[in-house]
């Protein structure tokens, strides 16, 4: 076999291998370290109680969704993962930001004592759009109830948020990360007045 012959086939071989190892799926959270936690003076007088999180089932994927312009045009990325079930990435998120930002405590699943003020809250996510290297945007509504009044007032609340996003996707995840972080401030804020007197709005 002559040299030209083998080199050939060496570069053949290294252009196999190429086309055959993939890249490696990075994974992501929405949980954001405790430094970014935006914390009240004083801590919460209530509990609460953060229900399941509803998202729209073309975003509630393993995978990235990321928007490629304003035309509509969506891109799966199949590298680019959640570490868990979106949802849950967002009440988790959820759940620890307003724990730590509030002084309080989530009680999900748990009991609680029984001279306790608690409030369940319930947040239904209606976009959660990313623009790669540009901005983040979520748009969602939310209630607040006593948990121990099922037939009682309930406050009904809607928002929407917006953050830039620097390049990379690491760098698009903790924009949205931002994003829940300002969400649940608000949520905060929100629950603070609404205890305080009931016939206060969103």
């Amino acid at each position: 076999m002559t040299r030209s012959i083998r080199f050939s086939l060496f570069i053949l071989t290294l252009g196999l291998a190429a086309c055959t190892t993939s890249a490696p799926v990075r994974y992501y959270t929405l949980l954001s370290a405790q430094d970014d936690v935006r914390r009240e003076a004083a801590p919460a007088r209530f509990l609460v109680d953060v229900l399941p999180v509803t998202v729209p089932e073309y975003l509630n994927q393993p995978q990235l969704v990321v928007r490629q312009d304003d035309s509509g045009m969506l891109a799966v990325l199949d590298d680019e993962r959640w570490l868990g079930p979106l949802d849950e990435e967002i009440r988790n998120a959820l759940s620890a930001q307003l724990a730590d930002g509030l002084g309080t405590q989530d009680v999900a699943g748990l009991s609680w004592p029984s001279d306790a003020q608690v409030i369940k809250v319930k947040l239904q996510v209606r976009r959660f759009d990313a623009w790669p290297g540009k901005r983040v945007q979520l748009e969602a509504g939310w209630t607040l109830r006593d948990a121990r009044d099922a037939g009682g007032a309930t406050l009904v609340c809607q928002g929407r948020f917006e953050q830039p996003a620097a390049a990379g996707y690491p760098a698009l995840v903790q924009a949205q990360q931002r994003l829940i972080a300002a969400l649940a401030h608000q949520i905060g804020q929100d629950a603070k007045a609404w205890m305080a007197s009931r016939q206060s709005k969103c």
